[in-house]
């Protein structure tokens, strides 16, 4: 898919500056950005899991640890 998006000339000077040490096209470097962007924002079947018990139940508090602990990151290698 080819689009065009206006991006700040400061962000795309470092861009630039990092494509090039990685070694990578523009189109890679913006495509791995994106492509983690949107891993980072999506739900994985665990917190989908949690997510479905606390709403069955909010009022249970036990579920409020590993809520914290997943949105923290901290459970992350």
């Amino acid at each position: 898919m080819k689009t065009a998006v206006s991006i700040p000339d400061p962000v795309f000077q470092e861009a630039e500056k990092i494509a090039r040490r990685l070694g990578w096209s523009r189109s890679q470097l913006y495509t791995k950005a994106v492509h983690d962007l949107v891993i980072s924002y999506s739900d994985d079947p665990v917190t989908e899991a949690l997510n479905a018990l606390e709403d069955v139940e909010p009022a249970q508090a036990p579920l409020a640890p590993a809520r914290r602990l997943i949105e923290s990151g901290a459970w992350q290698w």
